[in-house]
């Protein structure tokens, strides 16, 4: 079966943030794809729609089949229905999160750069933040597991956690995730993992994802696991994903955090989500093949015409980290708006400033028309 990834549609004056925020502007920044989405995505909320009512809604059996089907299958864990909390999106969970276990002076800690909420959502509960950059070594992306011990107090209560990871594209081994749990249990930390680019895994074989659903029983009692299709499936703006919490003390202090401030979930978006979950992996599968040419089409473009630029192949997302520093200008990203009317991400806000993120999850055309451009500046 073959999927169209390759013609451009115009998102343009559709209300959307990436292309009607700066509309003056070529956007390459927020993380969603300039690819429609699956034909039964669209066939199921075309057939939810012409019920003609939208009334309160609730996950209905279909959805919920379909997210222990999604768990059971490609995240090889069985999980009981009353484990799983139906949220309106993984940011506010973030936020949740913090606002549940974090009283007011205590701490969040999380390694930079990372997915700007990661870095603000602290203020939500009038916490403090703790950041530990990642380090590179042999060649990949990794924690700094002494700098971490050296900056972790008494005070601090939770961990954030981005796997795979936004920007850096890496996929974290058994082996870190494990450590990582074990640096939580040691300190008394809630481990909260946003996982929501897990099925943007270039090379499962070789970088498998492995989720906190696979910790051991122990470590997994304090884990919160965060998913959402939304991502893969390019259905973000729908506003569905869903928290895993195994341990009955730890999900009922979340959903007592909840209290009146999250919105209800949409009418549309459980068939979305179901939808996607069922029927729409083989579409996922070409975009996998699709988005890995894109990410070494992007790989050889820099390495052979932007001397200035180093980037490193990521293993997941449809995201590109670039280190601009040598170009010797204070905000690379706002120097590549003056000069190009690029719209990019500032790697300031996530933490590292001198960086910038580059969404490739877009037809191969339009990838290389603003490398094109990027180019022409340098």
């Amino acid at each position: 079966m073959n999927f169209d990834f390759d013609t451009p549609i115009n998102r343009r004056g559709t209300g959307c943030i990436k292309y009607d925020r700066r509309s003056e502007l070529d956007p390459f920044w927020v993380a969603d794809m300039d690819f429609a989405s699956a034909s039964p995505i669209l066939e199921a909320l075309h057939q939810r729609v012409g019920h003609g009512i939208f009334g309160y809604a609730q996950p209905h059996d279909g959805l919920n089949e379909a997210v222990t089907d999604y768990l059971r299958v490609r995240r090889t864990t069985n999980v009981p229905l009353d484990q799983i909390i139906h949220l309106g999106g993984l940011v506010p969970a973030l936020s949740l999160a913090v606002r549940a276990y974090c009283k007011p002076g205590e701490a969040v800690m999380t390694c930079t750069p990372v997915y700007p909420p990661f870095i603000g959502t602290h203020h939500d509960a009038h916490a403090t933040l703790i950041t530990v950059d990642h380090v590179l070594l042999d060649g990949q992306w990794t924690f700094d597991w002494d700098a971490m011990e050296r900056a972790v107090t008494s005070n601090t209560k939770v961990f954030l956690l981005c796997n795979p990871q936004n920007p850096l594209g890496r996929v974290f081994s058994a082996k870190e995730i494990i450590q990582l749990a074990e640096f939580c249990e040691s300190h008394d930390l809630i481990l909260v993992s946003d996982e929501i680019h897990c099925d943007l895994i270039f090379d499962e074989t070789n970088t498998p994802h492995f989720s906190a659903l696979s910790l051991p029983e122990g470590l997994a009692q304090r884990s919160i696991t965060l998913l959402s299709p939304s991502k893969t499936w390019n259905i973000a703006g729908l506003g569905y994903a869903f928290a895993v919490i195994p341990n009955d003390t730890v999900r009922r202090r979340f959903t007592a955090a909840r209290g009146h401030t999250l919105s209800e979930i949409n009418a549309l978006s459980y068939y979305a989500a179901e939808a996607a979950y069922r029927h729409c992996e083989p579409w996922r599968k070409e975009l996998i093949t699709y988005l890995t040419d894109n990410r070494d089409s992007l790989v050889e473009f820099i390495k052979n015409r932007c001397p200035d630029l180093i980037v490193r192949p990521g293993e997941a997302t449809y995201l590109a980290w670039i280190d601009a520093r040598t170009m010797g200008v204070e905000n690379p990203a706002q120097h590549f708006e003056k000069k190009a009317g690029l719209f990019l991400s500032d790697g300031a806000y996530f933490g590292w400033p001198g960086w910038f993120r580059f969404n490739f999850g877009c037809p191969r055309v339009r990838m290389l028309e603003g490398l094109e451009k990027i180019a022409a500046v340098l």
